[in-house]
């Protein structure tokens, strides 16, 4: 292979289609956290392009998101060719998205390596990262696996899902050793109890599971015929139509159809032929408000504020203003583990440990036609 041939060859497809419910009210359904600049000037989503950029072509960059949020992404990331971001016609879960992905990039490159990667991590150590990620090609072109990227874990999170692995496998014969470890993956588990994820965390045979993967067209088209021929079926439908006028319309003919269900469940659940690469960087999928307190700093009371506020007897509270408009002083008063966002047209108040149902709340306002202009 000629220099510079591997990275022609190497495409990302970054997934952000989320709808926008976890950090409500600032993530709305057209501003999902994924659009969202919470640490800085950069979005998730931008950050996420820049990480890979390194490693991958401009040209090959994807991103699969929906079509209420294709404009808001265009926006965000002028770099990138038009036809290089695509909105799907409705939410069908990661499987889909990843089907889209790969018939997209496979018909551009038949024998492309094809890395997705969701688009609303915080990844502080790129270089670290840039360096798992290109090892990550380098061992899905020497054969046909699935390669997933396990973090380290750091703590028993129970917020994650988890991969048990084998023995570090040995470099094939002939072969250059690689800087990054990589096991057989031996199951994938669900998100855990505290009990369970210590447990996890203690064996040292777990990894967590950050939903990215890389792998050859050829693999993930070979794996869905295998494990779920129907939706081999689609993904080759689109692969004939992609790059062609008649890509949208047969999307929005296929979308509403498809069974929901994620690429975890889908295949990598099935599959024998997953590998699980030593994710040694820091990261955070930050999958709710209460993560927040991970990367901004607290006072001596544990309050975690952005934001003109005054704190009276108050402790471990996180208090963030987003108003744009008559921002004034936010005072809180014997308020204990609790959760208060504002923005110029809604106010969160919950408990910190309730954070996790903000969902059913986005749902709850949903149902009522006062309401949903807050969506």
């Amino acid at each position: 292979m000629k220099p510079g041939m591997e990275s022609k060859s190497r495409f990302a497809v970054i997934l952000a289609g989320g709808k926008g419910e976890r950090f409500w009210p600032l993530s709305r359904q057209k501003q999902p956290k994924q659009l969202l600049s919470l640490f800085g000037k950069r979005s998730f989503l931008q950050e996420t392009v820049d990480r890979v950029l390194p490693v991958v072509p401009k040209e090959n960059v994807l991103v699969i998101t929906n079509a209420d949020q294709e404009n808001a992404v265009r926006k965000q990331l002028p770099e990138l060719p038009r036809a290089n971001i695509i909105g799907e016609p409705c939410g069908r879960d990661t499987c889909a998205a990843v089907m889209l992905g790969a018939a997209v990039a496979g018909a551009r490159c038949a024998t492309g390596i094809i890395a997705f990667l969701p688009a609303d991590h915080v990844i502080p150590e790129q270089r670290k990262f840039q360096r798992v990620l290109a090892d990550c090609y380098a061992v899905a072109e020497r054969g046909r696996v699935i390669v997933t990227i396990g973090i380290i874990p750091t703590e028993a999170a129970t917020g994650y899902g988890y991969i048990r692995v084998g023995a570090p496998l040995p470099a094939p014969p002939g072969t250059k050793r690689l800087g990054t470890l990589f096991y057989k993956a031996e199951r994938f588990v669900e998100k855990p109890n505290a009990e369970q994820a210590a447990q996890y965390v203690a064996s040292g045979e777990y990894r967590w599971n950050a939903g990215m993967f890389v792998f050859s067209f050829v693999t993930i088209t070979e794996a869905l015929s295998m494990h779920q021929p129907e939706m081999a079926e689609v993904c080759r439908r689109w692969f004939d139509a992609a790059g062609t006028s008649k890509l949208s319309k047969i999307l929005q003919q296929d979308y509403p159809s498809i069974r929901k269900t994620s690429i975890d469940y889908a295949v990598m659940e099935r599959a024998q032929n997953v590998v699980v690469a030593a994710g040694d960087f820091a990261w955070d999928d930050v999958g709710s408000w209460n993560a927040l307190y991970r990367h901004f700093p607290s006072d001596n009371s544990g309050n975690c504020v952005r934001g003109d506020v005054v704190q009276l007897d108050a402790a471990r509270n996180l208090v963030f203003d987003f108003r744009k408009e008559q921002r004034g002083v936010i005072a809180i008063l014997g308020v204990r583990d609790s959760v208060i966002v504002c923005t110029d047209d809604a106010v969160l108040v919950a408990d910190k440990n309730q954070t996790q149902r903000i969902k059913e709340l986005v749902a709850r306002l949903g149902q009522s036609e006062n309401h949903r202009r807050f969506l």
